[in-house]
């Protein structure tokens, strides 16, 4: 597998998801005592997620104090669609 990379750059963020036609959302349900789990929706929009706007997003995102870990390349190639958000410490 491809080495993985961290990062808190928002345009680095947006850039990354917006290639692989990603859109920014949050899960359902969630904003309880915060602004909520946010996630990715690649592709067909999931039942589970909601869209959000990426003023929202990134502001859940500085809120929670997150850092994105994602994968550029898979091992053949081809662009990769692995990410996560972590906890910056």
């Amino acid at each position: 597998m491809t080495a993985a990379m961290t990062t808190i750059d928002h345009d680095t963020i947006r850039n990354w998801i917006e290639a692989r036609k990603g859109q920014p959302a949050r899960v359902k349900g969630t904003t309880e005592g915060g602004g909520g789990l946010l996630r990715v929706d690649f592709g067909k929009p999931e039942d589970t997620l909601e869209k959000i706007s990426w003023d929202e997003f990134f502001k859940i995102f500085d809120d929670e104090n997150l850092a994105f870990l994602h994968q550029d390349m898979t091992d053949d190639g081809q662009p990769s669609r692995f990410c996560k958000f972590i906890n910056r410490d």
